[in-house]
This record gives structure tokens, C-alpha cells and sequence, in this order.
């Protein structure tokens, strides 16, 4: 059975860089991973947090899967795989209550680096 791993939530926010410039001085050793206007990735204390615009993604938790897995959950749930800037691969759908879930994967991950 596919092993999966917690990769990072996202929150929508108004402004990227206020977002980023808040959780890094209000928690210790929190550090920016990427940054631009409409998205961005912070980590801290283990965990990977997103700043997005509205705009652009939805709220929402995200699971890191193999490409392989990827794909074949897409399939089973029939949506479509998108291709993000940075080479990752990922589809959303909603889960009850309406909260966004995203399934992602990195091309640089081999398999049983995701498992």
C-alpha cells in the first residue's frame, strides 16, 4: 500500500510578502524557502506552510505522493494533473465541508522517496 507524507498547508492571504515578513519574526528560526508575489513557502519548526493569493490556489492541505502514485490517483478520481513553475506536478479536489486537498509530486523524487 502507497505510503504518503505531509508536504504543507496553504493559507490564502492578501499579501504574500506581509505574510512571510509576520511568521518569520513572530516564530523563531522560521525561514523562507521561495517567495514571489502571488506565492509563497515558508518553513518552520518541521512543517512547510504556503502563503498564496486568492487568485491563484485555494486554501488547502497538501500530500507529497510518488509520480507514479500521482498519476494513478488522478486517474481514479478522475481529474487532471497540473505542471506548477517549479516542476511539481499536483491536482485539487475538495474534501467534505468543502477544504481543499492537493495531491503533489516532485519530479526530483524517486518513489520510494515518497513512500
Amino acid at each position: 500500500m502507497p505510503i504518503v507524507n505531509f508536504d504543507h498547508v496553504a493559507q490564502q492571504v492578501p499579501d504574500v510578502g506581509e505574510a512571510l515578513d509576520w511568521w518569520q519574526r513572530m516564530v523563531p528560526g522560521a525561514r523562507v524557502l521561495y517567495a514571489d508575489e502571488t506565492w509563497g513557502l515558508l518553513e518552520a519548526g518541521g512543517a512547510r506552510l504556503a502563503f498564496v493569493s486568492p487568485s491563484e490556489h485555494p486554501d488547502h492541505l497538501a500530500f507529497k505522493v510518488s509520480v507514479d502514485e500521482l498519476e494513478r490517483l488522478a486517474a481514479e478520481h478522475a481529474v487532471a494533473i497540473a505542471t506548477h513553475r517549479d516542476g511539481s506536478r499536483s491536482f485539487y479536489v475538495d474534501a467534505p465541508g468543502g477544504k481543499g486537498l492537493e495531491v503533489i509530486a516532485y519530479s526530483d523524487v524517486l518513489a520510494e522517496d515518497a513512500e
